[in-house]
């Protein structure tokens, strides 16, 4: 199995309260490059990747492109269960080298500006809605409080969160304080981990990347009843002015990004569906400088590309993603061409 990862960046702090000041909206673009190169001939492929970015009221998906080169025999799109847009592809033709690049346009609008956590069900009130009952109606997010392959039930995850996630707080509170907790006591080393690092090493070691603090969120969370989910996407480089971080450097920019969402039903500011995002890595709650592309359990759910492959031998990965704010004068008129090769060096991470 193949899975083409970015790597992320060097560290910062910030404080975990949204703006009153966000803007409006922002328009970002961003660019996603792969590129594999095979040791031999690889003879025979079959890929998913999860690259287009979410399309909804709080984030408009302006344009989307996707090249393959060399081109699949078979391409075609769908959805997974839990609403992601994902493209399955084929290559029959022996091909020495792979490259993917995805190209976005997006206009996002805060979705958390009014949040007042303080008046979040509380904890034992939305562990006891999510736990199973023979006869009861099903809830959905309940399939979100369970262990899974990256976040598997650690007694030390509920350990961790004990003083902090107690049975009568406000949860979105209590899931601020945690993130912030995280955040603080844990240090952002690029390289620090590989994909399968488990998470109880992560723990142990106390550093990690934008992956393991996601998955060690969730996996706290959980160990107390509550539903958190894993939010693949990108990241601006520097914070936009009004949201939390206020133009600060962005830890996981310039790379493929992750963060969390928790379940918190009720609490105002978090739109109808429930769920309220919290981004450990960068101590805030995501505004316009986030780009959402898909949800799942854990990493595993939303691998930007994976695969397998008859053949190849050793191979090389490069991963280069770029994310750029797009000035006022740029958003109306025909967009520019998004796919010019050769734009972008990438990254080898």
């Amino acid at each position: 199995m193949i899975q083409a990862v970015a790597a992320s960046l060097p560290a910062a702090s910030a404080p975990a309260t949204p703006s009153a000041a966000a803007p409006v909206s922002l328009t970002l673009e961003v660019r996603h490059e792969t590129h594999y190169r095979y040791a031999a001939p690889v003879s025979l492929a079959h890929h998913l990747a999860h690259l287009r970015p979410v399309d909804d009221a709080a984030q408009r998906l302006r344009r989307f492109e996707l090249v393959v080169e060399p081109a699949p025999s078979q391409q075609r799109d769908s959805s997974d269960a839990w609403g992601n847009r994902q493209c399955h592809f084929s290559l029959v033709a022996p091909h020495d080298e792979l490259r993917v690049v995805a190209a976005s346009r997006v206009e996002i609008t805060p979705r958390f500006a009014r949040l007042d956590a303080t008046r979040s069900p509380p904890v034992a009130e939305l562990a006891t809605r999510l736990r199973y009952v023979a006869g009861s109606p099903y809830e959905p997010a309940l399939e979100f409080a369970l262990p899974s392959p990256y976040v598997p039930r650690l007694p030390a995850l509920r350990e961790y969160g004990a003083g902090l996630l107690a049975g009568g707080r406000p949860a979105a509170q209590a899931a601020l304080e945690l993130m912030h907790r995280i955040h603080t006591e844990f240090r952002y080393e690029s390289r620090s981990t590989e994909i399968d690092t488990p998470l109880a090493q992560v723990m142990l070691q106390r550093r990690g990347v934008c992956q393991d603090f996601a998955h060690l969120l969730i996996g706290v969370l959980r160990a107390h009843g509550l539903a958190a989910r894993y939010v693949s996407g990108y990241l601006l480089t520097h914070a936009p002015e009004g949201d939390d971080n206020g133009g600060a450097a962005m830890l996981g920019a310039d790379a493929s990004h992750a963060w969390v969402q928790l379940w918190c039903p009720g609490t105002p500011g978090v739109p109808a569906d429930g769920w309220l995002g919290l981004d450990p890595t960068n101590d805030c709650v995501p505004a316009t400088g986030h780009v959402r592309v898909a949800v799942g359990r854990d990493f595993g759910d939303v691998t930007p590309l994976r695969g397998v492959i008859r053949g190849g031998g050793a191979h090389t990965l490069s991963v280069g993603v770029s994310t750029r704010r797009v000035p006022a004068a740029g958003r109306s008129g025909q967009a520019p061409e998004l796919l010019t090769p050769g734009s972008m060096e990438p990254r080898t991470p």
